[in-house]
């Protein structure tokens, strides 16, 4: 019997190497949904990666279609991808020596019904001179991140501690993608 057509249905590097993690095997068709946050933050990712992977579901309806996305709030402000370098030099002021939370939501979009998740992870920034952050933009890293920083990468460095799913701010949860997984029984090779 053959196993389960698995799509990731994001253009992320991250969300490709952390979707290995738990299957090998699958396709990336980033869907092209436009990202707006609206509402209480765990809601809208969940309701953005339950559009995305019905997007791509509608042209590949035998697959199994994994969608996510990402945010960081601060407070009640909202940070997304910066638009450029000044405004991820923005981010991470405001980041900077503080506590924010960053939301991931998953949806999986197999036999007709769409799985969500969302999972919260605190971080908590060093405090960041004007110096870093400029070093820290000029790497380009920060440029096509929710929250202007990389975990994973140089961004790293400035992070004293996080509370809950390390690769939930990387931008997938895989622990808890993969207990969804289990759990409806979708048959995808290991």
């Amino acid at each position: 019997m053959d196993k389960q057509r698995v799509i990731l249905a994001s253009a992320s590097p991250r969300r490709r190497q952390l979707l290995s993690y738990i299957t090998p095997s699958f396709e990336v068709i980033p869907s092209g949904i436009e990202e707006e946050i609206s509402g209480p933050p765990g809601n809208a990712v969940k309701k953005l990666a339950a559009d995305k992977a019905l997007d791509i579901a509608k042209s590949n309806p035998d697959a199994l279609v994994i969608g996510a996305d990402t945010v960081v709030v601060l407070g009640k402000t909202v940070l997304g991808k910066p638009a450029d370098g000044a405004d991820a030099a923005r981010m991470l002021r405001l980041l900077s020596g503080r506590t924010h939370k960053v939301y991931t939501g998953v949806a999986v979009a197999f036999r007709g019904r769409v799985h969500t998740l969302c999972r919260m992870t605190r971080v908590r920034f060093d405090v960041m001179s004007e110096r870093e952050i400029t070093q820290y933009v000029g790497t380009g890293e920060p440029l096509d991140k929710a929250g202007a920083y990389g975990i994973q990468g140089f961004g790293g460095k400035f992070i004293r501690r996080i509370r809950g799913d390390y690769f939930n701010v990387m931008g997938l949860p895989v622990n808890a993608l993969y207990k969804m997984l289990k759990r409806i029984k979708a048959d995808i090779r290991l």
